[in-house]
């Protein structure tokens, strides 16, 4: 057995890209050859520096990589990410540290640009606490009972005046950037799409061999202004007495205004066959359930952490978002990795915040992951003290955190990553 010393960890070569990609299937499951297609699919999307490799006698056994993000924060500030993804270890080489050894160069990197925040989705919930990440949004995956949802099955188009259209992919990709910039400046949690997301999503960039071509519906208001668009597809199953038994599988809808997602879900359990609708990834206080007659036909099949966030600079992120309500809080954020530690002084109001360091006592002790949770307006500094993952210096504070920080409609990301 090699030692741990011994295993390069550095950026890769556009050369040694094939290698890394047939890495990262390795450690993500997938054992089917790579074809040149998927190879150049996925090689439109690399950076040089940013995707590290460790390599034990010239084989990539585990990958790295990161790119640049942006994060809206609470009240509509887009803040500079360091997005991490692909990340493996081959089962023949864990507990090495090669994970700590590529994410202490990512991390370091991350902070020397500048970026505000670093942030992940987990596939196991244990790995990234102890480098400081904290899950920051939350997910939930409702599947729809369609004739027992009590919705009108006469129904024709939305009773506000606007109309639902299908479109085609060129459609998706000329409409749907700016739709989206609207949509995610008011969602905390959201992150940027770029061009390249577009095109993989409406079959421009293929190299994904089970990707299939979904509809598309837009929703346009009375006006004509667009404020939804919805991507779904749907299986093809019958009953025994010749009854058509279909399930819609949404894999994003995009609503500006509740009017526009109503129009939206209203349509696609409307449609002929289909007699189940999985909504795909939802916020956790998703409008879905109480837009039916009968919210019980939306039955919750999923419920899970998303994405995930670490707090690189505590003064701009803290400055970055709005608050609801004014006061001052001193905070004493735990150093991990030689990043982010100190103690703060936050001061916000309705008009903007600033937060320094400060000398003062604490009032509220927490990690860097809890904080980000915080951050972003879904968790509750009182629920964290409960658990004991943040430690009030003064009686009180987790109460004061939650007046200033928390959110009235939890942050949500749309996206995978």
């Amino acid at each position: 057995m090699p030692r741990a010393d011994d295993i390069d960890v550095r950026p890769i070569t556009e050369g040694e890209f094939a290698d890394w990609l047939r890495a990262v299937n390795t450690g993500f499951l997938r054992a089917s050859p790579l074809t040149e297609e998927e190879i150049e699919g996925r090689r439109v999307r690399f950076v040089e520096g940013r995707y590290l490799g460790a390599f034990d006698h010239g084989r990539c056994v585990a990958t790295f990589r990161s790119f640049d993000q942006e994060l809206t924060a609470v009240g509509g500030a887009a803040v500079p990410a360091d997005a991490i993804s692909g990340v493996t270890v081959t089962a023949t080489h864990r507990r090495r540290g090669l994970l700590s050894r590529m994410m202490a160069k990512d991390l370091a990197a991350a902070k020397d640009r500048g970026d505000v925040v670093a942030t992940l989705i987990a596939a196991e919930y244990p790995i990234y606490g102890r480098y400081g990440f904290g899950p920051a949004t939350w997910m939930a995956e409702w599947t729809v009972d369609v004739p027992r949802a009590g919705l009108d099955t006469r129904w024709a188009g939305p009773a506000d005046g606007g109309r639902i259209d299908l479109v085609e992919g060129e459609d998706v990709r000329k409409l749907g950037p700016e739709l989206h910039e609207r949509l995610r400046r008011g969602l905390p949690g959201a992150i940027d799409r770029d061009e390249t997301w577009w095109k993989t999503n409406t079959g421009v960039l293929r190299w994904d061999p089970t990707w299939k071509q979904p509809f598309y519906a837009v929703y346009r208001s009375a006006s004509g202004e667009v404020e939804g668009m919805a991507a779904y597809e749907v299986d093809d199953t019958w009953g025994d007495a010749k009854q058509p038994l279909n399930t819609a599988t949404v894999r994003w809808l995009l609503g500006t205004t509740p009017a526009a997602e109503r129009a939206l879900w209203e349509y696609v359990c409307s449609v002929d066959w289909v007699v189940k609708v999985k909504s795909g990834w939802r916020a956790p206080d998703d409008l879905l359930p109480h837009l039916l007659p009968d919210p019980r036909a939306a039955r919750l099949t999923s419920l899970a952490d998303w994405l995930w966030v670490r707090i690189l600079d505590v003064g701009r992120a803290l400055e970055a978002r709005t608050y609801q309500g004014r006061g001052a809080l001193v905070l004493e954020v735990a150093g991990v990795d030689g990043l982010t530690g100190g103690r703060y002084r936050l001061e916000a109001s309705p008009e903007g915040a600033s937060c320094t360091p400060t000398t003062e006592s604490a009032e509220l002790e927490l990690g860097p992951g809890e904080l980000a949770a915080l951050w972003l307006g879904d968790e509750s500094a009182v629920r964290l003290a409960a658990l004991g993952r943040v430690h009030e210096g003064r009686v009180g504070a987790a109460r004061k955190a939650d007046a200033l920080l928390r959110t009235s409609r939890r942050p949500w990301c749309p996206d995978m990553f």
